[in-house]
C-alpha cells in the first residue's frame, strides 16, 4: 500500500504490520497500567502496615517490620518512602487532617469556650485512640509538616485563648501554652498502654475546668486506676536498679 504526498510517493506498512504494530502499543499501554496499579497497591500497604506498627510500636519501629508487614521489600519501602518522617506523616495523615479541621472549627465557633472545650476533646481522643499518632503529633510532626502551616497553627490557638480571655471565661492567665501542656500531659498519659481511654477523657474534663473562670459541666466519670498495677508498670519499665545489679 502507498501514499502520496506533493511529487513524493508515500509507502505505508502493510495492513497486517500495522495490526501488530497497534497490538504492540496497546501491550504496552496495558504494561503501564499494570504497573502503576501495583505501585499504588505497594503504597497503601506500606502506608496501612506503617500505622499499624507505629501504633503498636511506636514511630521509632524499625522500618523492616513495616516492609515485612506490607509484604515489600525495604528497597521497595525506600523507594516509596525515603526518610521516616514522609513515612510517618502519610500514616498519620488522616488524624493530622482531623486536629487541622477541628483547630479550624474551634476557630468559627461564635462561642469561643465551646471551640476550645471541643478542640481539646477532639485532640485527647485521637492521641488517646492511636499511640503512633501521639507520638508523631508531639515529636515528629513539626519536622515533617509545612513550617509555614505550622505558624498558622499556633496564631490560631493563640487567637483562641485570646478570645477566651476577652470572654471572660478563662482565667486571665491562662495561654495557649497552657492547651499544648494539656496535649503533652495527655501523651504522657496515652504512653501508658494499661491506662484505659476514659483516663484520658476525665483528664481532659479536669484540666478544662482549671482553665476556667467558673465550669460546673459535669466530668466524664473516673476511670478504675488502682494504684499498684501502676507502680508495678513504672518499676517494670525503669528496669532493675544498677546498684542492686552489682551486688
Amino acid at each position: 500500500m502507498s501514499g502520496t504526498t506533493v511529487g513524493h510517493p508515500v509507502r505505508l506498512p502493510p495492513a497486517d504490520k500495522l495490526r501488530d504494530m497497534n497490538a504492540d502499543r496497546s501491550h504496552l499501554a496495558g504494561s503501564d497500567r499494570i504497573l502503576r496499579t501495583d505501585a499504588r497497591r505497594n503504597r497503601e500497604r506500606i502506608v496501612r502496615a506503617a500505622r499499624e506498627v507505629f501504633t503498636a510500636r511506636g514511630i521509632d519501629a524499625p522500618l523492616a517490620a513495616v516492609a515485612r508487614r506490607a509484604g515489600v521489600g525495604v528497597a521497595t519501602l525506600h523507594r516509596r518512602f525515603p526518610t521516616r518522617d514522609q513515612l510517618v506523616a502519610e500514616a498519620f495523615g488522616e488524624q493530622f487532617g482531623a486536629c487541622t479541621h477541628a483547630l479550624e472549627k474551634a476557630i468559627d465557633d461564635p462561642d469561643p469556650w465551646r471551640g476550645l472545650s471541643a478542640l481539646v476533646h477532639t485532640v485527647f481522643a485521637l492521641q488517646a485512640g492511636d499511640r503512633g499518632y501521639t507520638q508523631a503529633f508531639l515529636d515528629r510532626h513539626p519536622h515533617t509538616a509545612d513550617s509555614s502551616k505550622l505558624d498558622e497553627a499556633e496564631h490560631a490557638l493563640r487567637a483562641l485563648v485570646d478570645r477566651c480571655r476577652a470572654a471572660g471565661v478563662v482565667r486571665r492567665d491562662v495561654t495557649a501554652a497552657d492547651v499544648t501542656l494539656a496535649f503533652l500531659a495527655n501523651a504522657g498519659l496515652v504512653a501508658r498502654g494499661s491506662v484505659p481511654r476514659s483516663a484520658s477523657a476525665r483528664l481532659a474534663g479536669q484540666l478544662l475546668r482549671a482553665f476556667a473562670v467558673s465550669d460546673d459541666s459535669p466530668l466524664p466519670p473516673p476511670p478504675s486506676l488502682p494504684l499498684r498495677p501502676l507502680l508495678s508498670e513504672t518499676v517494670r519499665s525503669a528496669g532493675p536498679d544498677p546498684v542492686l545489679r552489682r551486688r
